[in-house]
């Protein structure tokens, strides 16, 4: 009961002055390190201009000001952190009493094993930190939960808080994992079914499910989904962040040569920052030639190795340099071929690893290339102008075997050829491409108009069956 009244103290708390639509419960299973983090902040930080009040559960790793600790990451926001820190100092972090987390993907590398490795023992583990931190992010007062992916904070949303109405949202990788399953259990996936149940069990428990624009069709299928209860919104984009600055000249040789010289951050196979770094003369094509840059992490999906090989392709016949930047990679995380492996393989010399570099530095990175090469400045990249190059997202398991369909890499290699003999600078400082429904705040609205309709129909759904046990004399 005291937990309870503490809770609701600080829903009071936390009400601003305006009108209160409600109270939503938020939830993100991960430490903040991709992009659905991205995304979770700027949602909860947009939704306040619509009136609902937002607490947060979210996983947590290192300590305060670290970028992936949660209240550092969600500075501002009332956050209930689940902290798998501890975790690491087991020889096997999922023997912790509250486990590391699970990953979509297989990277053997890093302490996150995928969760179709993951045993039943570990998972009733998680599922009940999970519960003990929606009850501290304020559950029991809220008048939903949107649940970000599809993970054990489902579970214990089921079991703690039955009579709340879930809205989810995926960002991608449950589907890839999904697919993975589809082509055949990879070896060591001893777990797999049961977390293909979970997953299912998760989705059709959601009232409504939102998903990237245009991916109802393909969620549909596979999770058994009615259409109705699928709504297509993007991701949203932090406009005023990622204003286009463009940078030319010396500035930008000299913002690179920052970032690749002097305060380097790129990584090789042990996963220590600053251990791949660059001569000054090695950066002579960035003060005249186009640069192409990636942001994100280093997936599968990303299919790097692809866009390595055809930047090297195309290099080759290109009559001056075009430099491509990999900015991303979280530290010691990768799915296949280390990219600086496909780098020296192909003979790749005008590709360079910048390294993670936090949320805040991307917008300098963008205005200091030419053209986006997708990943996680994809959306953004198009929103400060760049059509950017994509590799397309085949079939998952073509990603992780390095295959891909005949004539892409082709394609793609005739892609930067195209951009290089611009010279970019019809790239740069365009904003025409941005569209209005992209702002985190138009999203937030569009998100909070979900939220009523939910509680509407929850509501309604109560009344109805309040009636029906009155009238049976119940």
């Amino acid at each position: 009961m005291a937990d309870r009244a503490t809770s609701e103290y600080r829903w009071r708390l936390g009400r601003s002055t305006g009108r209160v639509a409600g109270r939503v419960c938020s939830a993100l299973f991960f430490f903040p390190r991709g992009g659905s983090a991205q995304v979770t902040r700027a949602l909860s930080q947009a939704l306040a201009g619509t009136g609902w009040q937002v607490r947060l559960a979210a996983g947590s790793l290192g300590g305060p000001g670290a970028p992936t600790n949660a209240r550092s990451f969600y500075s501002g926001s009332d956050v209930s952190a689940v902290d798998y820190s501890p975790a690491l100092r087991f020889a096997d972090p999922l023997a912790a009493p509250v486990p590391f987390q699970p990953s979509y993907e297989d990277r053997p590398t890093g302490p996150d094993r995928v969760f179709a490795a993951v045993d039943d023992a570990a998972y009733e583990r998680l599922v009940a930190a999970w519960a003990e931190a929606l009850a501290r992010a304020g559950a029991a007062e809220a008048d939903l939960l949107h649940l970000h992916h599809l993970t054990p904070a489902h579970e214990a949303a089921r079991r703690a808080f039955p009579s709340l109405p879930i809205v989810g949202q995926l960002h991608g990788t449950e589907l890839a994992f999904l697919r993975v399953l589809a082509a055949g259990l990879p070896r060591g996936w001893r777990y797999a079914r049961a977390w293909e149940r979970r997953l299912r069990r998760w989705a059709h428990a959601c009232e409504r499910l939102i998903v990237p624009p245009g991916a109802e069709v393909e969620v549909a299928a596979p999770f058994g989904l009615e259409r109705f209860r699928l709504r297509g919104l993007p991701s949203g984009v932090e406009l005023d962040r990622f204003r286009p600055r463009p940078l030319a000249g010396e500035a930008r040789r000299a913002f690179w040569q920052r970032w690749l010289v002097e305060c380097p951050q790129g990584w090789d196979e042990h996963g220590q920052p600053g251990s791949v770094a660059y001569r000054d003369e090695e950066l002579s094509s960035f003060a005249s030639g186009t640069i192409l840059v990636y942001l994100g992490r280093f997936t599968a999906v990303k299919r790097l190795p692809l866009l390595i090989r055809a930047h090297a392709r195309a290099q080759a016949r290109l009559e001056r340099p075009a430099p491509l930047v990999l900015v991303g990679g979280h530290p010691g995380e990768w799915e296949g071929e280390h990219p600086l492996k496909m780098i020296r393989q192909v003979g790749a010399r005008e590709v360079f690893l910048a390294g993670w570099r936090p949320h805040e530095q991307l917008p300098q990175a963008l205005n200091a290339a030419d053209v986006p090469a997708v990943g996680r400045g994809g959306v953004r990249a198009r929103a400060r102008g760049g059509d950017g190059l994509r590799p397309t997202r085949d079939r998952l398991q073509h990603a992780r075997a390095g295959g891909d369909r005949p004539g892409r890499g082709e394609r793609l290699a005739r892609a930067p050829r195209r951009r290089a003999g611009t010279g970019g600078s019809a790239d740069r400082g365009r904003l025409a491409g941005a569209r209005a429904t992209t702002a985190a705040a138009a999203i937030a609205t569009r998100v909070a108009c979900l939220y009523q309709e939910v509680v509407a129909q929850r509501q309604k759904g109560g009344a109805e069956a309040e009636l029906r046990r009155d009238r049976s004399g119940g």
